[in-house]
């Protein structure tokens, strides 16, 4: 292992320069105890490897324990003298650091207590950030990017990272998505430094046409995360054979959601049983986005890894009565407030936007007909005879927007679908947006549109408040696609 070369090197070094005489022949022994702190989880570090060295004579080279569930480590019998004592574990690689070693003097027979630990967050901040970066408020995102079948570290892969920011200039509030790469050293390691010290970002990671899904990671109060990645074929190129499997309950109580739809991102999806147990099949190797889905649940989105053996997940779902029970909203007020926002981001000159006006103009026979006239949008029909909107990427390269209607992210609508839930007269508004600049709460669709800056953009579809006598509701639209209660929907439309 690379720590016991270290300590190896260590010795001989000592040796070298000290060349003091052996003392530790002594008859008087005693014992060496400790505990190994994970000082980021605040908990125990089980399983790891520690040994205690002999600094005076090369006739002891060491002895090795294993941390045991509670982090504890003893070494019996050791004889007086000088020790460098140490430890190795895989949680090392993946922070990218060496552990600190301790030198121990042994004397007497008195037991020696001598604790090791991981180095604190703060502490790896000033070391890989520098002390001044470390200072402010910024977090430090580390990982290791591996392979998904072989596990192999890969060199020279990217990683981005991006986030929402809010400017409040001239009365009003200016959203920016900052994006920042980083690449992996030859171990596969990664560092991010200043990245946002609360809320959410997104990463992913790829080299050459293998990649991640775009995932979402939680900063942490501590101002630190670490993720590790395996990446694997990119959508496209998916051969899928990759399993996993798990359970979902529901928050509270903990009871099995019988019928539950899971599934990957731009892959496969089955059903959880009566018992909430599930299994997916021919799913794509690689960090992954995994979405569960159930009536009257709000649907939970996470990262998962889609590897050699990988373990059970376990997903509690919240009701949508115990987060909205006291929650109350009228269609009114979401309307106006939504045209209000609308205007506001059209005056603001990012993005394209068509009013009533325009429409009426247009004189579109369906709704995706007002997309072959923008400029960066392509509509045509497929081969089997389905209408596809295509929209220009940051590097040219063609994808397929995030589609919403009423600000509610309807997934996979195609132009056909489009046509179906909103008519042209329909229209109170409708705002293109393409690449990063894409305000935050229409990203929900950013992950299908590619890597590193190749974001695909969103179309965002507002619609007027007609009688109930004569079409549908915005709610019982979004119900039908989502699976979910009317009423619900439309308080998670405001909230989000």
């Amino acid at each position: 292992m690379r720590f016991r070369a270290l300590l190896c090197v260590v010795v001989l070094a000592r040796l070298a320069a000290a060349q003091a005489p052996d003392t530790t022949r002594a008859a008087s022994r005693t014992t060496v105890s400790g505990v190994v702190h994970d000082s980021i989880a605040r908990a125990p570090l089980a399983g790891a490897i520690v040994q205690l060295v002999s600094v005076d004579s090369l006739t002891r080279l060491g002895r090795t324990a294993t941390a045991d569930s509670l982090g504890r480590f003893t070494f019996g019998d050791v004889p007086a003298g000088r020790y460098v004592l140490g430890f190795f574990h895989p949680m090392l690689d993946s922070l990218g650091v060496e552990p600190l070693l301790r030198e121990v003097s042994v004397e007497g027979t008195s037991p020696m207590r001598a604790d090791l630990a991981i180095p604190s967050a703060s502490r790896l901040r000033a070391t890989i950030c520098g002390v001044r970066a470390a200072a402010d408020t910024g977090a430090l995102v580390i990982g290791v990017v591996r392979g998904a079948r072989s596990h192999v570290p890969a060199a020279e892969a990217q990683v981005v990272g991006m986030w929402v920011e809010l400017s409040f200039t001239a009365g009003r509030v200016r959203r920016h998505i900052p994006r920042l790469a980083v690449k992996t050293a030859e171990n596969g390691w990664f560092a991010m430094c200043n990245v946002p010290s609360a809320g959410t970002i997104t990463l992913m990671a790829r080299r050459g046409l293998d990649s991640t899904d775009l995932i979402e990671v939680d900063v942490s109060a501590e101002r630190f995360v670490r993720r590790d990645l395996y990446i694997g074929p990119a959508p496209g190129r998916r051969t899928g054979d990759g399993r996993l499997t798990g359970v979902v309950v529901a928050a509270v109580g903990g009871a099995p959601v019988a019928g539950a739809r899971v599934g990957i991102r731009d892959g496969p999806e089955t059903s959880a049983n009566e018992r909430g147990e599930w299994t997916l099949t021919d799913a794509p190797f690689g960090t992954r986005l995994l979405e569960v889905r159930a009536v009257g649940y709000f649907p939970a989105r996470r990262a998962v890894d889609v590897v050699a053996g990988a373990a059970p997940i376990r997903t509690a779902l919240s009701t949508t009565k115990s987060v909205l029970d006291t929650v109350t909203v009228t269609e009114s007020s979401v309307r106006e407030r939504n045209i209000s926002d609308f205007h506001e981001r059209r005056r603001s000159g990012v993005g394209a936007y068509l009013t009533p006006e325009d429409v009426a103009r247009r004189g579109p026979t369906v709704t995706s007909d007002l997309f072959r006239m923008v400029p960066g949008l392509r509509v045509e029909r497929t081969p089997d005879g389905d209408t596809e909107i295509q929209m220009r990427g940051t590097f040219d390269e063609r994808c397929a927007p995030g589609v919403y209607i009423d600000g509610v992210y309807m997934r996979d609508l195609g132009g056909d679908a489009i046509d179906t839930w909103v008519n042209p007269n329909e229209i109170a508004g409708i705002e293109i947006y393409t690449g990063p600049g894409v305000p935050a709460q229409f990203t929900t669709g950013m992950e299908g549109g590619g890597f590193g800056g190749q974001i695909c953009g969103s179309i965002v579809i507002w619609t007027k408040p007609l009688a109930r006598a004569t079409r549908t509701s915005w709610k019982a639209r979004v119900a039908k696609v989502l699976g979910l209660a009317a009423v619900v929907l439309g308080i998670r439309a405001v909230t989000d």
